[in-house]
């Protein structure tokens, strides 16, 4: 049992630094892009604004979400691994 919750407790902090590295990553990289296409087109008005609010579009798609898979994915593959090895014959 002591072996379960070691796992548990592991799991989930390798998974939460894994979800957050993803998150800066995805977050930097729809930054950028945000400012190149406000460089290209040569929008008129604050950079930044443009920036910020095409960030709180990105918060609210689905994309940021997904994410979420990290903690998800690894959860369900682990406890099917228990189930076959524990209860099915």
């Amino acid at each position: 049992m002591i072996a379960l919750a070691r796992l548990v407790v592991v799991g989930f902090v390798v998974m939460t630094i894994f979800y957050w590295l993803i998150r800066i990553y995805a977050r930097s990289l729809r930054r950028e892009r945000l400012e190149k296409r406000w460089e290209r087109e040569g929008a008129s008005g604050d950079r930044n604004a443009y920036v910020e609010a095409g960030m709180r579009e990105y918060d609210a798609s689905l994309r940021p979400k997904l994410i979420l898979g990290v903690y998800i994915v690894p959860t369900a593959v682990i406890a099917v691994i228990l189930y076959f090895i524990n209860f099915h014959e």
